[in-house]
């Protein structure tokens, strides 16, 4: 799979969990870590660069991403 493709549905599930959990900063790194032992390398990846883009406007969130990977 490249990151041209079409992602998964778990990958937009997880997406949306994100968000829904993005009030807490530890459980939006318990989410995302679980996302990413769950989905594909490249759909992981995917996620945590999308994770990092959505945290710009939240720095708590931002700085606890840079222990993820």
């Amino acid at each position: 799979m490249n990151l041209n493709s079409k992602p998964s549905s778990t990958y937009y599930f997880y997406k949306n969990v994100l968000r829904k959990v993005s009030f807490d900063t530890n459980l939006f790194v318990k989410e995302l870590k679980k996302a990413i032992s769950v989905l594909s390398k490249q759909e992981g990846l995917r996620l945590y660069n999308w994770a990092l883009s959505f945290s710009k406007s939240q720095p708590e969130l931002h700085l606890s991403l840079d222990y993820i990977i």
